[in-house]
């Protein structure tokens, strides 16, 4: 049997492991990363790419590869409710950022766009980039098993092309494995939750649908034609490809259907039903049964396993959070390893990536659970019933056109209910402002207001402990920037202002003590990086010699209101809590 002697050992070549990946050799960290299957996603799957995981791209220098490739904002404006693209629609909102009134929210949020992806395109793109990264990436190449010990980890893996085995010896290993995740269960974790909510099918065909589509464009069209239909009743049209390549979801009842006995002329004749346009060319490129689950697991990691992902949350597509929530699943372990390996940070900085990200997955499966429940609004709203006539559920619906207060009432419930959608598609909160509560950080109890709008719908910048750090524009030599793109690799940024030119020296002292890097900037310094529309100044939260300091991942980690003496040892001490280090290690050197 081959023997492997890694530092980390990924499982999965979905969004987390190649995240994971890529930022552990930008890192300078060593890593395996296997699949068992020969290539990346088959079908495109999860699609909405928000800011947070652009932003995380940027960081991992990928960004414009992505933006390139990707539908842009302008094109993902519309949701539609339609009977048919060929008929009147229903209804319309704009989502994701892109409606006059929250277009300029987003932009002054974050750096980066909201995009649409499909994993046929995102994951070729970070698998190219991991790749080029240096990293080890073996196909068909499935996990079989492990064992942990006091010192590392001994996984077995089985080459698929030759059959044989390999025994891979890591000091951690990184289960990204997928709803099916073998290393989960092996690692003596679980999901709680409810299963079987419903099941799909999801049909991807080539279409031109430009003359339905171009002039009201958009990444979603949910149907509600009339009649006895199921839920989601002809499906829900996914945009992928502007405007000919796309998905429809529909939804089948398995003791009735066969998802797999769908022939193509069966799923053609169901985009068409959705289409209303019986000359459309289709090409069916294939299907893909799926179940809706909301589920997640209670803890994320043991020792030296950590699992991230669609195997430790799973839930309903909607406010399009499970990809996103495994990008930034990957991303908080990322730095915290990197460290640990280079001997800067005690073990115990590992047990935070469970107490940090599973909140904000159980967050993500509720809302989305919430959304789901949410979203049969619209079709209460439209007086649709569980076996309705095609007939009876027509004339409920020709109420919206009908003058005097039946259509008057119709029209008002319908835009209400539309309204609610809302919290799945313009959730600008949830998408960019969790916050950890526990975890590597050290919480304070400076004064805040309380948050006037509503906390899910609208992000509210904040510098406080956990929350990742206000994007604010400065400029530099010319050149303009965000406070994001301040912090580099597994570096600590430490903001600080006027007054808090001491904190240079703080951060020496600390650097030498702990030996972990941190770079300083005081914004507002003419040969450094200036706050030019004041949008620090109004985001920072503290004195202007006071100091935000930011961990790898952007988060902020501690902040002190004003300079003071004692800031070298207050710092060190710091640092020494968040990276849950007992005594000054042997460092490793650190290329990066």
């Amino acid at each position: 049997m081959q023997e492997i002697d890694v530092p980390v050992l990924i499982v999965g070549a979905g969004p987390a492991g190649l995240t994971t990946a890529l930022a552990l050799r930008q890192y300078g960290i060593q890593c395996l990363l296997v699949e068992k299957y020969s290539g990346t996603a088959h079908t495109p799957r999860a699609h909405i790419v928000n800011q947070r995981t652009v932003e995380i791209m940027r960081h991992l220098g990928v960004d414009e590869n992505l933006i390139a490739v990707a539908t842009p904002p302008e094109l993902m404006r519309n949701n539609l409710w339609i009977t048919t693209l060929a008929d009147p629609e229903v209804g319309r909102l704009e989502a994701w950022g892109t409606g006059h009134d929250r277009a300029g929210e987003y932009a002054a949020a974050s750096p980066s766009p909201m995009l649409n992806c499909p994993q046929t395109v995102l994951e070729p793109l970070l698998l190219d980039a991991v790749r080029q990264a240096g990293c080890d990436v073996r196909m068909r190449h499935e996990f079989v098993s492990h064992e942990e010990a006091a010192d590392g980890v001994v996984s077995v893996v089985k080459d698929l092309e030759t059959g044989e085995f390999l025994r891979i010896r890591s000091q951690y290993l990184v289960g990204a494995d997928g709803a099916r995740a073998t290393v989960l269960s092996q690692a003596g974790l679980t999901v709680t939750g409810e299963t079987a909510i419903a099941h799909a099918l999801n049909i991807w065909f080539r279409a031109d649908l430009a003359k339905y589509l171009a002039h009201r464009p958009g990444v979603l069209a949910w149907n509600l034609a009339p009649g006895p239909l199921p839920t989601g009743r002809l499906g829900t049209l996914i945009c992928h490809r502007p405007f000919t390549e796309f998905v429809l979801a529909i939804n089948y009842d398995p003791e009735l259907e066969d998802p797999k006995g769908f022939d193509k002329e069966a799923l053609t004749t169901r985009v068409r039903a959705v289409i209303g346009d019986n000359d459309v060319e289709i090409e069916i490129l294939g299907s893909a049964p799926w179940i809706v689950n909301a589920q997640v697991a209670p803890a994320y990691s043991t020792d030296r396993v950590f699992c991230m992902g669609d195997s430790v949350h799973r839930h309903p597509p909607a406010n399009g959070l499970g990809l996103n929530m495994s990008v930034a699943d990957a991303y908080n372990l990322s730095w915290k390893l990197a460290l640990v390996l280079k001997g800067k940070a005690g073990p115990g900085v590992l047990t935070t990536y469970s107490a940090e990200r599973q909140p904000i997955g159980a967050a993500g499966v509720a809302r989305a659970l919430q959304s789901r429940k949410e979203f049969a609004a619209v079709s209460d709203a439209l007086g649709y019933e569980q076996g309705q006539s095609v007939a009876e559920g027509q004339r409920r619906l020709d109420e919206l056109t009908q003058p005097g207060p039946v259509g008057d009432r119709r029209r008002r419930l319908i835009r209400e209910a539309i309204s609610l959608t809302n919290y799945q598609f313009n959730a600008h909160g949830i998408e960019l402002g969790y916050r950890y509560r526990a975890g590597a950080l050290i919480n304070d109890d400076f004064p805040q207001a309380p948050q006037s709008d509503d906390s899910q719908l609208y992000y509210r910048p904040t510098t406080a402990p956990g929350a990742r750090v206000p994007h604010a524009r400065l400029s530099h030599g010319g050149s303009e920037c965000s406070t994001l793109d301040l912090v580099e690799g597994t570096r600590f940024c430490l903001l600080t202002g006027f007054g808090g030119e001491g904190w240079r020296e703080a951060a020496s002292v600390a650097s030498a003590t702990t030996g972990i890097d941190i770079d300083v900037h005081l914004i507002g310094d003419p040969e450094g990086f200036r706050d030019i529309y004041g949008e620090w100044a109004l985001r920072r939260e503290i004195g202007e010699s006071g100091c935000v300091l930011v961990r790898p991942d952007r988060h902020v980690a501690w902040r002190s209101e004003l300079y003071m003496a004692e800031a070298s040892d207050v710092l060190t001490r710091a640092l020494n809590q968040i990276l849950a280090r007992t005594a000054v290690p042997q460092l490793v050197g650190d290329p990066h």
